[in-house]
């Protein structure tokens, strides 16, 4: 195998490839990156059992071949590289990259060791890469992060005709997040449930390439996403996916509306003082809100912002974390938090007025601390 391709096109392409790649591989092969030559395209690939990634480069080639190298290792030299055209050349076990004055030679793995990459599924529909993106990274924060429970660790992908709906929780908070996409079949209902952090690395790597394909077996096995020329495939996870849509409660006779940028602040301020995961507080009343942490003898803070109050007063208490990165997912001038009562789960949305209609195609459940006496 030789061939010449410039340092910024094939460093882009193992590292993204390389991203899937698994520190500790179950057997030694799927360390490697598969790089083949035909035609005028390399494809690189990489896949460790449960993920997979492929991408194809244009290259001037001059001779066809297969090779299977150290991908982190390929990775961290292409990028040290200089900004220049690099010849690379697979030949007798070893694997010669060379760009100006430097040289590289690499061990060469044995190929036909190497597994089958799954095939991608047939192209389900199309969603925008960009707003795909965002619609994880909002819904992303409540996925769990404990593998004890590998169910809540996941996004659930549901799909009713046109509309697709993300949710997440860690049985703390839920957050939900539907959006258009234009499927294969007007008619398609299914439901997917991926990994919170695959589905997130997808959604930064390939969202900003424009239109995304997605791809879901018939088997429910796997799920396939495509875009800009790079192609990955992720196993689902395997289970029966709490049904948490009914934890949104059907009214809330108490809303309350703040600037989003304000309550950022004032929550990041006052969290300062609530050490080991002690609550902010925040106490509503008419046309403002009231924000406290600490107790005792411990470090104190407390801070006022205007907010729009309609129903009767009320005090809650929140994780700091959970509630900040709650804030942190809204673009909206304001958000809207709706309560049935103290004890109960509040829920936040979009608003872009102070008195205006809330926008519910975001919206982020949050269960309270309780209070003392409450």
């Amino acid at each position: 195998m030789k061939f010449s391709v410039e340092r910024d096109v094939l460093a882009e392409a193992v590292t993204w490839t390389a991203r899937s790649l698994s520190p500790r591989p179950p057997v030694p092969v799927l360390s490697g990156l598969l790089l083949k030559a035909e035609g005028d395209q390399v494809s690189l690939a990489g896949f460790d059992y449960e993920i997979s990634s492929r991408v194809s480069i244009d290259a001037d080639i001059e001779e066809e071949g297969t090779t299977l190298v150290s991908g982190r290792l390929l990775a961290d030299i292409c990028r040290s590289l200089p900004s220049a055209r690099v010849d690379v050349v697979a030949e007798e076990g070893k694997l010669t990259l060379t760009c100006r004055s430097s040289r590289f030679n690499l061990a060469a793995m044995p190929v036909e060791e190497y597994p089958e990459l799954p095939g991608l599924p047939d192209v389900s529909g199309v969603v925008d890469g960009t707003e795909f993106a965002q619609a994880v990274a909002q819904v992303n924060i409540a996925a769990s992060k404990d593998d004890t429970l590998p169910i809540l660790t996941g996004v659930r992908v549901e799909i009713d005709g046109e509309r697709m709906t993300l949710l997440a929780t860690d049985r703390y908070r839920l957050a939900m997040r539907e959006l258009t996409w234009r499927p294969g079949t007007s008619s398609m209902q299914t439901s997917a449930l991926v990994k919170a952090k695959t589905l997130n690395d997808i959604a930064k790597t390939l969202g900003p390439a424009g239109d995304l394909n997605i791809a879901l077996s018939e088997s429910a096995e796997l799920v396939g996403f495509e875009s800009g020329g790079r192609r990955t495939t992720s196993l689902l996870i395997d289970g029966e996916y709490p049904k948490i849509r009914s934890l949104f409660p059907e009214s809330t006779p108490i809303t309350a509306s703040v600037r989003t940028a304000e309550l950022v602040e004032a929550v990041r301020r006052v969290s300062l003082v609530a050490e080991r995961n002690t609550p902010v507080r925040l106490a509503f009343t008419e046309g403002k809100v009231s924000l406290d942490a600490g107790t005792g003898e411990d470090a104190q803070a407390s801070e006022i912002i205007e907010a729009n109050l309609q129903g009767d007063d009320i005090t809650v208490a929140f994780n700091p974390t959970y509630l900040s990165e709650g804030l942190h997912a809204f673009s909206s001038d304001y958000v809207r938090f709706s309560f049935t009562a103290p004890p109960k789960p509040a829920v936040l949305s979009a608003q872009e007025e102070s008195d205006g209609d809330d926008k519910d195609d975001y919206r982020y459940l949050l269960m309270p601390v309780r209070l003392p006496n409450s």
